[in-house]
């Protein structure tokens, strides 16, 4: 029986949507990830990794699941399902029709648990969590990723809908196709990410607006190794591997670092912050 629960309610703890990989492979390349993959994951393994994801996570937030849905083998990466803010959730509008099957589900889950379904202009592509990311230092501030799967559009119609300020970053590298893969607000106004995904542009909106002393820029090896797609619950950092150095800088700064292996995940282009979407995000003054 599907879990019941208030979008409203007020929690401590954090709530995290997950996603099982019951139907998930690499069945189709809609990424770069993808290319060498295709029929190349084993279901054991898999589940695995997927629920030590899980058991790590819901040691630091409420976790609630989402069933997936046959045929919908990306439907595990839970990130890509909309856009939560207080009680709206906007869905996904998926760019390639491999993914656009996953909608329906999606929409109808959120509408079961009580949310309010906030529709994006029908010509609009937008990814959800995976290019739209909540600042964790200023309130009412999102960061959105643009020029591989949403559209620079979305930024000014998420604003007006949500009355939100967004902030817009031209993605670079098909590598690094949704924000989320590069890109990782933390705790306390810190930000993890990749400089070489964004454009020049881009580059300078971050610097703008996040102070040198809390940029945390990553190597390639370790943006290849998809640290920037990472979990940030209160000072706890879960995510697939970090370097030596990348571990010394987030702890530098007051993290703790939890690695879970994913690799079989980012055969389709993912890891831990695709895995889980927070339900709790607040809306701020």
């Amino acid at each position: 029986m599907a879990e019941t629960m208030s979008p409203t309610m007020e929690r401590t703890v954090p709530r995290v949507l997950m996603c099982p990989p019951t139907f998930f492979e690499v069945s189709y390349v809609i990424n770069p990830w993808m290319t060498d993959h295709v029929h190349d994951t084993t279901a054991e393994r898999s589940r695995r990794q997927w629920d030590a994801l899980r058991e790590t996570v819901s040691r630091h937030a409420d976790v609630a699941l989402e069933e997936s849905a046959p045929g919908q083998p990306d439907m595990t990466f839970a990130a890509n399902a909309g856009l939560v803010f207080g009680n709206s959730f906007v869905p996904s509008r998926f760019r390639y029709t491999e993914r656009q099957g996953e909608e329906v589900h999606n929409r109808a889950w959120f509408s079961r648990h009580g949310f309010d379904i906030v529709d994006l202009p029908d010509d609009v592509f937008f990814e959800g969590a995976g290019d739209g990311l909540f600042d964790r230092g200023v309130s009412r501030r999102l960061w959105m990723g643009y020029g591989h799967r949403s559209d620079q559009t979305a930024a000014s119609a998420l604003a007006r809908l949500l009355d939100i300020e967004v902030l817009p970053l031209k993605l670079a590298d098909p590598r690094f196709y949704h924000l989320d893969t590069c890109f990782c607000p933390l705790a306390d106004g810190y930000t993890l990410y990749f400089p070489a995904a964004f454009d020049a542009p881009s580059l300078a909106l971050i610097e703008k607006h996040v102070p040198s002393s809390h940029r945390i820029a990553v190597h390639e090896h370790d943006a290849l190794d998809f640290a920037c797609n990472a979990v940030n619950l209160a000072k706890v950092v879960i995510l697939n591997r970090a370097s030596p150095d990348l571990r010394s800088r987030l702890e530098g700064a007051g993290f703790m670092l939890i690695e879970v292996a994913l690799d079989e995940f980012m055969k389709s282009g993912g890891a831990a912050k695709c895995l889980t979407l927070r339900l709790d995000e607040v809306v701020g003054a």
